[in-house]
């Protein structure tokens, strides 16, 4: 069941995509996290239009430095992330059974805690507050490329590929070009979002598709980790 925060974002017309859920970085700590970031998948071609469409609705304020934090999100996740795995390795130590999902969490808590760590390493205040900040919608006062990286991962499910995502970029930018920075920020906004999904499915009692994290951060030793069907 989606949540009124999720109703309220597609109840508005569908190609304004600068329109992520308002609670994705700023909620009170130990609130039960948002349904994950999913909408209707989409060919290449389809991502195409809905890049071009994003390009037109995202209006970026003048002034650079006024913004929302990720800080605290990324907080709130390491402590979900921190708990579950405590939760799993004591349920394992007591020899009781665990889900197959547990299972891959414990596997990959690992991966997880490295990706955190490079976020918190790769986009320091000083970089982060130059970056052109959304001047309206539920993601205003965040960076114009966090909307670009929450648009795609909800239309591709968390599993989309360079393929995939130059087209994208490269869609958008024949509109409305990004700047150099925001480029390079591309990767780390996209880690960001698939750590906040991930944390979601984690409630959802699933396993998460980490590879797009994998290549994100240049890595080539990525494995495909679906959720069960």
């Amino acid at each position: 069941m989606k949540s009124r925060l999720t109703q309220e974002l597609f109840a508005q017309p569908f190609d304004n995509a600068n329109t992520p859920r308002f609670g994705m970085f700023r909620r009170p700590l130990l609130s039960l996290p948002e349904p994950p970031i999913r909408a209707e998948l989409f060919s290449v071609e389809r991502l195409e239009q809905h890049a071009q469409s994003l390009a037109i609705a995202q209006s970026v304020s003048s002034n650079l430095r006024r913004g929302r934090p990720l800080t605290q999100r990324l907080y709130d996740n390491t402590k979900v992330f921190n708990k579950t795995y405590c939760a799993i390795v004591q349920a394992t130590s007591s020899r009781r059974p665990i889900t197959p999902a547990a299972e891959w969490f414990l596997d990959n808590f690992h991966i997880v805690d490295e990706q955190i760590r490079e976020i918190k390493n790769d986009l320091p205040p000083g970089y982060y507050a130059l970056l052109p900040k959304l001047s309206d919608g539920p993601l205003q006062g965040y960076p114009r490329v966090f909307g670009v990286a929450w648009a795609l991962v909800a239309h591709t499910d968390s599993a989309f590929d360079t393929h995939k995502l130059t087209r994208f970029v490269e869609a958008y930018q024949r509109v409305q070009p990004l700047t150099i920075g925001e480029l390079w920020a591309l990767a780390i906004t996209l880690r960001v979002t698939l750590v906040e999904n991930l944390t979601a499915f984690i409630h959802e009692g699933v396993s998460f598709n980490f590879s797009t994290i994998s290549y994100a951060t240049g890595r080539r030793d990525g494995v495909m980790l679906r959720r069960p069907m």
